[in-house]
């Protein structure tokens, strides 16, 4: 059994096939690139498999932004919290957790028991959470994203709750002479501050972090105070893409029953 699993993010597409429940493919591409070089365009958007390097598929199912404008055959669209939370059951094998899902320009907070989704928020208002927020810091600090993820030492405050704002104020600290490390690890506890309130709705012992967040070191340091595990799952990018197979897969097996 082949499934076909699409994200649609707002930067990234993420592609992931599963062959018997095993992640055999997996391609990232940038949003643009792949509307223009996999797609094409028939009163709905068409994927071309074939650019994609993929020929038979049992079934196809897709999320995120714009997943209902997707015109494939036998493909089928669900909701971003079931197909991140399918991917976070299917990549840790846990049935307990709380899911952080920090996208480039929202974030999702679910908790999930018995495997089941109990309670959730969203905030896809202000980019001063998202990804995209340490992106622009990073550019102001001209610095690559992966440096910057690495420095949580003697963080100062940066007030502004306003992503356009910070780096104004990022850049009167700079000007003050504060060291880069510094600056770099106040930025990372800058986003941990903001979504500290919320992650304090959600009870539970085990964080598990998807998107690109996932891999800043720093921002997993700041957490852990708050948790007694956080989960590194395999690929936190892939991740919807992931559930998505994992949906596909379960649905086309309750399908044969």
């Amino acid at each position: 059994m082949r499934i076909l699993g699409i994200d649609l993010g707002s930067r990234e597409v993420k592609i992931a096939l599963t062959e018997e429940g095993k992640l055999v493919k997996k391609m990232k591409v940038s949003t643009m690139s792949f509307y223009r070089d996999y797609c094409s365009f028939n009163g709905k958007v068409v994927v071309d498999l074939e650019k994609l390097g993929i020929d038979h598929i049992d079934k196809a199912v897709s999320t995120g932004y714009g997943r209902n404008n997707i015109n494939l055959e036998e493909f089928e669209p669900i909701n971003e919290i079931k197909a991140h939370v399918y991917g976070a059951l299917y990549q840790s094998k846990l049935k307990d957790f709380i899911l952080l899902d920090v996208g480039g320009q929202d974030i999702k907070i679910v908790k999930v028991e018995k495997g089941i989704a109990t309670d959730l928020d969203l905030n896809d208002k202000c980019a001063a959470s998202c990804g995209r927020y340490l992106e622009n810091m990073a550019n102001v600090l001209e610095i690559s994203v992966d440096e910057l993820f690495k420095h949580h030492k003697d963080p100062i405050p940066l007030n502004s709750t306003c992503a356009v704002f910070s780096e104004s104020e990022l850049i009167g600290k700079i000007a003050e002479g504060v060291p880069l490390n510094q600056l770099c690890a106040s930025v990372n506890y800058s986003l941990y501050k903001r979504l500290h309130s919320l992650l304090n709705q959600f009870k539970g012992k085990k964080l598990i972090i998807s998107g690109g967040v996932a891999s800043n070191t720093a921002f997993r340091h700041y957490l852990a105070k708050d948790y007694d595990e956080i989960i590194a799952i395999e690929e936190p990018q892939l991740n919807g893409a992931i559930g998505c197979c994992y949906y596909g897969e379960k649905k086309v097996k309750k399908e044969e029953e």
